[in-house]
């Protein structure tokens, strides 16, 4: 047996009362979710922030009907019973428990919602034989079905098209912010820093297999250090750059991606085939970053690729020279 479920029923075993109760916990839960979602919002977003408070009010109001739907059927107890203790019931994952959560992830998260509810009443309206209620249910997953074009009123109302484009340039700096500026930083670190010692210790040595772990303790070692480094000096609160955590790990793999490419080629035995492969992977390297700067960084092109190409061919030349004399 599964550890927690054996507490757990199914939904097919549910009975009126019980289906009407989980019915008006889930709406009481999606309502503190909007609401959650518009306090994330209210700073950096405050028309989309409007648009979750609308959409709240619409579930608050699901929950008034499905009240006194209960009340008239079955008094006024209402049984604790939710989402969690049924098996096979659809579960809303804790995203707005995380900060700086991206614009679109929250309006995704509210579609998915949106769609699971309307399924939800559907089949709970099958599942009952009374009348009254089997209408009130069937509205429901009408009225969630069509929430998403009650969300696209909202948006009309609070969100219009200079606003939308203006939350979504700032969401796109947000990403940039968080992502792609370490994520860059890490690649072109581990790209161009791991150079030297690895074409050192293999024109030095000749052994692929040497310089293979010359070039993987470099470029784990500097994953490490820039992940740590980025994570540390900044924790995003004042700059905006978002969570330190993510741009850790966005630049501590970069880094390691970065200074991998180039060393892998060393676990070829030969050792001209592997430095050959190694200097082609290292053109690619150097090229990708120029256009991400370009894409991303809005860099002109030519003036990119003489940075990175110019300080790469320096790097390089430094580690042939070194491991060559």
């Amino acid at each position: 047996m599964i550890p927690g479920m054996a507490s757990r029923r199914r939904f097919s075993d549910l009975d009126e009362k019980e289906v009407l109760a989980l019915a008006i916990s889930s709406e009481e839960d999606d309502a503190r979710i909007y609401r959650q979602y518009a306090e994330m919002l209210r700073a950096g977003y405050p028309a989309s922030a409007r648009v979750f408070e609308g959409m709240a009010a619409e579930e608050d109001e699901h929950r008034r009907l499905l009240i006194q739907r209960f009340q008239a059927r079955f008094g006024e107890v209402i049984p604790l019973i939710r989402r969690e203790h049924v098996a096979g019931f659809y579960a809303r994952k804790p995203v707005w428990l995380t900060e700086n959560l991206p614009l679109e992830t929250i309006r995704g998260e509210a579609e998915a919602m949106e769609r699971e509810a309307q399924k939800f009443y559907t089949r709970a309206a099958q599942q009952t034989s009374d009348a009254e209620t089997r209408k009130l249910l069937g509205d429901l997953a009408a009225a969630e079905q069509g929430h998403e074009q009650a969300a696209a009123e909202l948006s009309q109302t609070h969100l219009t098209d200079d606003e939308k484009e203006s939350e979504d340039r700032a969401a796109h700096r947000q990403f940039i912010l968080t992502w792609v500026q370490p994520g860059l930083a890490g690649l072109m670190d581990g790209s161009v820093s791991t150079l030297a010692p690895i074409f050192a210790t293999a024109f030095a040595t000749q052994d692929t297999w040497t310089t293979f772990l010359v070039g993987l303790a470099a470029s784990v070692g500097a994953g490490i250090s820039m992940g740590f480094t980025e994570a540390a000096h900044d924790d995003g609160v004042i700059s905006g750059r978002g969570s330190p955590v993510k741009r850790g790990f966005a630049s501590g793999i970069m880094t390691a991606v970065g200074g991998l490419g180039h060393a892998l080629p060393y676990l070829i035995p030969d050792f001209w085939t592997a430095t050959i492969i190694a200097m082609i992977v290292v053109f690619v390297e150097l090229w990708a970053i120029a256009w991400i700067q370009n894409r991303y960084m809005e860099t002109p092109f030519m003036r990119a690729v003489m940075q990175v190409v110019l300080g790469g061919v320096l790097v390089f030349a430094a580690g042939v020279l070194i491991g060559g004399g």
